[in-house]
């Protein structure tokens, strides 16, 4: 833990926005060089203007392969176009606009000129070819965002019509082309400037947030949360939550405060999280630190007690969620995804009885004790949201989790809401849970490990060479000659997931009471261990070491 992790950012910590837009325009990206090449990750293209890896050739790049993509699989629908409240977000989205309105694409902008979070744009997505209907032209959509990332960080992701995140074929197709339009020196890619792309026929307005909040008792119990005056504190963390919150509790009449309204580029409000980085990680209790001293000073001036019943947080984009109680401070997301799904799968009588519960291969253990419990199938997916899409479409998968504190989840009639993350829902349904059942969401995980066990986890980075992380990605279940981890017979060596069959990229290795699963970074040169047990501290380290140790064997 870095000595300043959990303190308020100080100046040399903040970055010179005027600088980072000025490279954005300026700098010309060197394509020999991997790291400045446009390169899809799970959610997106994501770098840094500073570092040559976010700029306006690689947006206006990415916009015109994203136009041609679209046109070659027939999506001719309006394109949904939103940003957060990153720096870099807004030249970005006039970029993209430029490209957008020369090809003459239909394209829906903020209406309130304002921030729009990711899960409001795949709703608007949704709704809109939800209405349209089947045979008639389908909308999709791009947010500008890099979602929990410092701010000096620049995101560009494609949500095509489920959506959704864009699947590896689609991003794939895109960066290839992206990459072929800056060789070129983006000959073949149309524009015009951005007065007149906002002026153009094709440009349009959408109101996201009225769209969305006013929805939200399609998909939470809304009545009994204001029944119950649960006190809710929510915290944008500077993120484009910010307007939503607000409006939530006015239309809704909730007692809930907008903890902190402001917006800053620099986010200079903000605590630092564990490697002494500006992040917007509503996960990280550094990051979280401000919010969680909240939660206790105010009971302090109230005379006692906390100052909510429920506080949130939710990341710059708000497709994440962190959920601090009273009694247990800033949850694990783990054990809140527990509890959500035991909540939910008891309380929801309009989903599909036999809807199954979906969560990542690197999601705890509890997820499958509580899923048995409930009856119902558990379906365990490859990293990234985009493996939930399909099953929250169709109502087969009517929760999709991650342990990343991304989740979504269906309405109350079993139709879908978002097929991307929702941060906004997961902490509003914190109060739900505490208003239904007159406890907190840490009490109740209390009670789901009274009954299953008490896991420990934990993630570890450790070093590789590009060369060792390719290998690891390569790796057979027979490349593992191991019978045992940490004292305990292995009963499964995975490098697939057994959910769907879609490669893992990595390795997972199961035993009746502990797991751990290695992925390369695809940004650093390290691989990382995700390791959990049910045995304990101890045991959990000694699950770590062996791991790192049978991993290193088998791809030096």
């Amino acid at each position: 833990m870095a000595s300043r992790a959990g303190t308020v950012a100080l100046p040399q910590d903040l970055v010179d926005i005027t600088a980072l837009l000025d490279a954005y325009y300026d700098i010309t990206p060197d394509l020999s060089d991997p790291g400045q090449r446009v390169a899809f990750g799970t959610s997106g293209h994501r770098g840094s203007s500073l570092k040559a890896s976010f700029n306006e050739r690689h947006i206006v790049a990415i916009t015109q392969a994203i136009v041609e993509y679209r046109a070659g699989q027939g999506i001719t629908g309006p394109l949904f176009l939103a940003k957060d409240t990153h720096a870099l977000s807004e030249p970005a989205q006039n970029s993209a606009l430029e490209v957008l309105a020369a090809n003459g694409v239909e394209v829906l902008v903020d209406a309130r000129h304002g921030y729009t979070p990711t899960p409001a744009l795949s709703h608007a997505i949704l709704t809109y070819n939800r209405k349209a209907g089947a045979g008639a032209p389908q909308a999709d959509g791009i947010v500008v965002t890099p979602s929990h990332n410092p701010p000096a960080d620049g995101g560009f992701k494609y949500n095509p019509p489920h959506g959704g995140p864009a699947d590896s074929d689609a991003t794939g197709w895109i960066a290839n082309r992206a990459n072929e339009l800056l060789e070129n020196d983006l000959r073949g890619v149309k524009r015009i400037p951005v007065a007149d792309a906002l002026a153009a026929d094709s440009t349009g307005k959408f109101d996201f947030l009225s769209s969305y909040v006013d929805d939200l008792p399609s998909v939470l119990n809304l009545d009994a949360i204001r029944d119950a005056g649960v006190r809710i504190g929510a915290d944008p963390m500077g993120g484009a939550s910010v307007d939503y919150w607000g409006e939530i509790a006015e239309r809704h009449h909730l007692n809930l405060t907008v903890v902190n309204p402001t917006v800053d580029p620099q986010w200079a409000f903000m605590t630092l999280d564990w490697d002494e980085k500006i992040r917007m990680d509503c996960s990280s209790p550094s990051a979280m630190a401000s919010l969680i001293q909240r939660m206790s000073d105010g009971g302090t001036a109230t005379g006692g007690g906390s100052a909510f019943d429920i506080a949130t947080g939710n990341d710059a984009d708000a497709d994440r969620h962190g959920i601090v109680t009273p009694d247990g401070g800033l949850m694990n997301p783990n054990h809140y995804l527990a509890v959500a799904i035991d909540y939910l799968y008891r309380n929801r009588s309009g989903w599909n009885p036999n809807s199954v519960v979906g969560k990542t291969l690197v999601s705890s253990s509890i997820i499958d004790r509580v899923a048995e419990s409930l009856g119902r199938k558990l379906v365990e997916v490859p990293v990234g949201f985009k493996w939930f899409v399909p099953g929250l479409l169709s109502g087969e998968g009517a929760f999709g989790g991650e342990e990343s504190a991304g989740a979504s989840f269906n309405k109350k009639d079993g139709s879908v809401w978002t097929t991307d993350k929702d941060g906004i829902l997961l902490a509003l349904l914190a109060s739900e849970i505490t208003a239904v059942t007159g406890k907190s969401p840490s009490q109740l995980y209390k009670g789901l490990t009274d009954q299953f066990g008490a896991p420990v986890y934990a993630r570890i980075d450790a070093a590789a060479t590009r060369e060792q992380k390719s290998a690891l990605g390569k790796l057979s279940p027979s490349d593992v000659t191991a019978t045992e981890l940490a004292g305990e017979a292995i009963t499964a060596k995975l490098t697939e997931a057994p959910g769907n069959g879609a490669p893992i990229g990595g390795l997972k290795v199961v035993t009746e009471n502990a797991w751990f699963a290695a992925r390369p970074s695809g940004t650093e040169d390290v691989y990382k261990i995700y390791a959990e047990s049910f045995k304990g501290e101890e045991h959990l380290k000694q699950v770590q070491a062996e791991a790192k140790a049978l991993v290193d064997s088998v791809i030096a």
